[in-house]
């Protein structure tokens, strides 16, 4: 479970490995030590950003005399602890314990798995079984596994407050940091090692905190984590009573299976799965612009809005769900958030309608609410909604001609160009929809443009990237953009740098009617040889600092805070894959 984020770069200036723990119990208590006295002089008002977090670590390893081998060990425990006042605040059964399955034994643990985890039970043989015990006895909430996407459900669906952990640095890496930099009180103790096999942590930090509970001093850190859980509830919980609104099946649709079957199918891709980021950034934006109530101090659970905006805020993620049912079509995918596509399921025709049928309640969630929110700001974001809808058909388009016409050259300004038309404008809408429901916001758009700009190419580009993970986008299958031949940044930058035998073959692979494994395989081998995946990584991290710019000038604060932590979170990925190269690529003209 991660508390922190980890290094903005894996390796350092001299390549060597930024992700050590301390071999020995004196210097890891050093490190202890030195981050707690560092902590006591920050402010805590709000949470620290990537870039201080690091600042402050190679600080305290100067100061206590380390290697910067050390580096995402002390970020760690500075994290911990900046929110252990907090997380000591917060009672035991609103508290989560994370415990790794890599800490039982390798041979002869009797416990099984399930879907929650290990289904530990006291048996004496390592120490995860008595620390389950004895926390479920003071009230928490325990789950035994490796990873985190249950903690984070748990925290975002209003389960559990806090957070205590024991992870390997790799783990931490890999987490979420959103709900992190988002002020959740979290606490991490790091295991010894990263194999993920008979590991150890320093028991004894553990059981300190396990036990620790105090009255708060009153230092409240900002926290997103209320606008999170009042996005999470409108799409698990208050769905049907939003939708109602005039958008329920009417008349005879009701009783009429065929009639309402096409609504069916779109609500249930509508609430299903997702990180849901853009009607959140919608609500943050337009809570930054009323002075931040729902963040500032406010407890887990209080952010009041408004129907009609939480309908807006629903308006968004119904043109993004749209445009993943048609994308899924076009690029003829298996799989989205884990489960069949919709046009696996049910046929391409069917598809398109369900996705017809979300772009159109989009419109109309946006549309009734003119009374209550007032016609001039409705036109404005419907405006604004089909100005993005017109520009991301644009780019999708382009990429289809491109895929049509395989004789065409792809430059990585032609992929970064489609990534500006592709991604950019879903953000673009859902920041301006915000800010323009809190009041006026022209004077916001050069800021807002170039912002969605930046942040939307190094977003796709950690797509690309993502893709050759195996869980891009959820679709489970690695190198699907080499199968589906798409004009990614990868394949431009391959293009350009392979030699004259190696583009021959890339051009080869993407003239072929069909693709299959061994072509993902040759694929890869031509990247690595070209090194294309670190200058891609490279690349997103230049997009990164251009969008942290511009939001480090936007007025006012609150606004300014939730556009850096977007970049933070949205492009966490970047910072934690990220291969220092001061040299790297110049940005293209496109985005400059």
């Amino acid at each position: 479970m991660a508390t922190v984020p980890v290094p903005r770069q894996t390796t350092g200036s001299d390549g060597r490995d930024l992700k050590q723990v301390p071999r020995t119990r004196a210097v890891r208590e050093r490190v202890r030590a030195a981050a707690a006295a560092c902590v006591a002089t920050l402010d805590r008002s709000r949470p620290p950003t990537l870039q201080q977090l690091e600042q402050q670590g190679r600080a305290l390893l100067q100061r206590v005399g380390l290697p910067e081998s050390y580096l995402g060990f002390a970020m760690v425990l500075l994290g911990s602890a900046f929110w252990k006042e907090q997380f000591a605040a917060i009672p035991f059964d609103r508290r989560l314990l994370l415990l790794p399955q890599c800490a039982r034994p390798s041979q002869g643990c009797p416990a099984e798995c399930d879907e929650l985890g290990l289904r530990c039970e006291e048996c004496g043989a390592c120490p995860i079984a008595g620390f389950k015990v004895e926390a479920e006895k003071l009230g928490y909430q325990v789950v035994v596994a490796d990873g985190t996407p249950i903690a984070l459900k748990m925290i975002v669906s209003g389960q559990t407050d806090g957070i205590l952990g024991v992870a390997c640095l790799d783990v931490l890496e890999k987490a979420v940091e959103k709900l992190l930099l988002a002020g959740v009180p979290a606490y991490a103790i790091p295991l010894h090692t990263g194999n993920c096999k008979d590991s150890s942590f320093d028991e004894d930090w553990l059981r300190e905190v396990l036990s620790l509970q105090r009255p708060t001093s009153g230092v409240r850190t900002h926290s997103y984590l209320p606008l999170l859980r009042a996005t999470d509830r409108m799409f698990e919980r208050d769905l049907a009573v939003l939708l109602a609104h005039g958008c329920a099946a009417e008349g005879d649709a009701a009783t009429n299976d065929s009639l309402a079957a096409t609504e069916a199918l779109a609500f249930d891709f509508l609430g299903r799965g997702g990180k849901r980021l853009r009607p959140f950034i919608m609500l943050a934006a337009y809570d930054a612009l009323r002075g931040g109530p729902a963040t500032r101090g406010a407890t887990p659970d209080e952010a009041v809005m408004d129907d009609s905006v939480r309908r807006v805020a629903l308006a968004i993620e119904a043109f993004h769900k749209a445009s993943l049912v048609h994308d899924d079509i076009e690029d003829d995918d298996d799989c989205r958030y884990g489960r069949p596509t919709l046009h696996r399921c049910y046929g391409v025709a069917t598809a398109i309608n369900v996705g017809d049928y979300l772009l159109g309640l989009g419109y109309r969630l946006v549309g009734r609410e003119r009374q209550a929110l007032g016609a001039d700001v409705v036109a404005d974001v419907l405006a604004r909604l089909a100005d993005a809808h017109v520009r991301l058909s644009k780019g999708q388009g382009a990429e289809l001609a491109w895929r049509d016409d395989r004789d065409q050259q792809l430059r990585p300004i032609d992929a970064l160009s489609i990534y500006a038309l592709k991604t950019a404008p879903a953000f673009d809408a859902a920041l301006y929809a915000g800010l323009r429901l809190a009041g006026p916001a022209d004077h916001y758009d050069p800021a807002i443009e170039a912002f969605c700009r930046y942040v939307g190419v190094a977003f796709q580009i950690l797509n690309d990237l993502d893709d050759w993970s195996g869980d891009a986008r959820n679709k489970q299958r690695a190198g699907g953009d080499v199968l589906a031949m798409r004009p990614t940044l990868l394949l431009a930058f391959a293009l350009e740098a392979a030699s004259a035998a190696q583009r021959e073959e890339l051009r080869a692979l993407v003239a072929a009617e069909r693709r299959d494994g061994s072509a993902v395989k040759r694929a890869r081998w031509i990247y690595e040889e070209c090194r294309v995946f670190d200058q891609a990584r490279r690349l997103a991290r230049k997009y990164r600092d251009r969008a942290r710019a511009v939001a480090a000038d936007v007025e006012p604060e609150e606004l300014r805070h939730l556009l850096g932590f977007v970049v933070d979170t949205l492009l966490a990925q970047a910072a934690a894959r990220h291969v220092e190269d001061t040299a790297g690529p110049s940005l293209p003209t496109v985005v400059a």
